[in-house]
């Protein structure tokens, strides 16, 4: 399945794929043309952004250079986990992915399944959304994600049941950690409270809990 979905990937298909929260709907994230086709698959407005998605902290950074420092010491503070963390985007790369704030960009780099992470480990940076048409429920299994996509996916990777719970989304754009201004923001108050805490003692970032 392995190379199915790497082909799939680099033919510039949709793929649905396993994450440590839901099941995502992702795509080659360094070209415009096969993320805008996962706006259309999903029915999501291009004008909404969507995450860039790696298996590793080192693969963002290498993506968007400019979080190397603070932006990139709160990434390894965080990450990998289930967090959708919103950066400075000062150059305004992968702006298919950024929506109206192609200033910002958001990143995942999840706890990820082995047979996701081989995958990843291939194709680098993936852009990447929930596997649900837009404002359904977001997908614990692959049961749960609809046909629609699942037919229009060019490879599946099925890894069974996940939590199905979306990750938490913290804007870290700001001079501190602080949840967005809206409720897409999931969970984000509490997560940036705690990195605020943790912050504010001191801890050097090497040993803040991922």
């Amino acid at each position: 399945m392995s190379d199915e979905a790497v082909a799939a990937i680099r033919a510039g298909k949709a793929v649905i794929l396993p994450t440590d929260t839901v099941y995502g709907l992702c795509a080659d994230g360094y070209r415009e043309a096969p993320a805008l086709r996962l706006f259309q698959l999903k029915g999501r407005p291009e004008s909404m952004p969507i995450a860039l998605l790696a298996a590793d902290v080192d693969v963002i950074l290498d993506a968007v250079p400019e979080l190397r420092g603070r932006a990139g010491v709160l990434a390894r503070a965080l990450l990998p986990g289930p967090y959708t963390l919103v950066l400075p985007n000062p150059s305004r790369r992968f702006r298919w992915l950024c929506g109206t704030t192609p200033e910002k960009i958001g990143v995942r780099v999840p706890e990820l399944p082995p047979v996701a992470r081989a995958l990843l480990d291939r194709v680098g940076a993936l852009a990447a959304t929930s596997a649900n048409l837009h404002g359904a429920p977001d997908p614990a299994s692959l049961e749960d994600v609809p046909a629609k996509l699942t037919e229009g996916a060019g490879a599946i990777v099925d890894a069974g049941p996940l939590p199905g719970t979306p990750s938490t989304v913290v804007d870290l754009t700001g001079p501190d950690p602080a949840p967005g201004p809206s409720s897409a923001l999931r969970g984000a108050f509490a997560a940036a409270e705690a990195l605020k805490e943790l912050l504010g003692l001191g801890v050097p970032a090497k040993e803040l809990p991922c």
